[in-house]
């Protein structure tokens, strides 16, 4: 009988890194002129706007900038984009959070699977995942033809349902134990990894993923909430999220 294993699932943007991967990758090829600066300035930069300013709320953020990223990219050979996430990944993969980089070594150490399942493409975090030395990853994935030249067509890895198929495919491949697993997020894309796991975390958490924590009572009772800021670690108690917010 195969001998299920105690695996650490994290996401990447606002979980572990501080900065969104791809948005950071969309401003680089802009600066090395492989995009058109307008696309930014008309296409991304009011949806980024419009985010920073909490207007618009995350899942939506993402979902409207992945669009026109995916569109932005199509007709682009693989090698130029992929060479430039090197590059965002070389100067962002240690502006991370503190706790989350502290729990990636901690598991390691204990001898745990650790996976990264993110929104972010997939060149970008097999990139971070390298640097992390994580036992797998899975991200967007963004098509490419025969000729390495960028499609225009995608499959998702932001929302909650891919993320659940993702952790059962890792589950036939490692065979694992989610009763003593772990997972990490910060919005309501990690809801499905949060549930099934027994010892579910989040980070700097959206509202709308603490209203979801609030309204699930088994979950209330089983999740961390780790708040960073700056140079200080906040653990909130279960019993805060009873309280109203205004």
């Amino acid at each position: 009988m195969k001998i299920k294993k105690t695996a650490a699932f994290f996401d990447i943007d606002g979980t572990l890194t501080r900065t969104s991967l791809m948005i950071d990758h969309f401003l680089r090829l802009v600066k090395n002129e492989v995009i058109e600066e307008h696309t930014w300035i008309n296409e991304i930069k009011p949806l980024y706007d419009d985010y920073n300013k909490r207007y618009l709320d995350y899942d939506n953020y993402l979902d409207a900038v992945s669009t026109v990223y995916m569109d932005t990219l199509k007709g682009i050979k693989y090698e130029f984009i992929d060479f430039i996430a090197q590059q965002v990944i070389n100067n962002n993969a240690d502006i991370v959070y503190t706790f989350t980089r502290s729990e990636i070594k901690w598991h390691q150490k204990q001898g745990h699977l650790v996976f990264f399942i993110s929104g972010s493409p997939d060149f970008l975090v097999g990139h971070i995942a390298r640097k992390y030395e994580v036992t797998d990853y899975r991200g967007t994935i963004y098509s490419t033809d025969d000729d390495n030249i960028f499609t225009g067509n995608f499959i998702r890895m932001w929302d909650s349902v891919s993320k659940e198929k993702m952790m059962d495919k890792f589950d036939k491949i490692y065979g694992i134990d989610f009763e003593s697993s772990y997972a990490y997020g910060d919005t309501d894309g990690d809801i499905s990894m949060l549930n099934r796991v027994g010892n579910p975390i989040v980070i700097n958490p959206t509202m709308s993923l603490l209203n979801y924590i609030k309204a699930d009572e088994n979950l209330r009772d089983r999740v961390s909430i780790i708040v960073e800021r700056k140079d200080v670690i906040y653990k909130i108690t279960p019993e805060v999220l009873t309280h109203n917010l205004r």
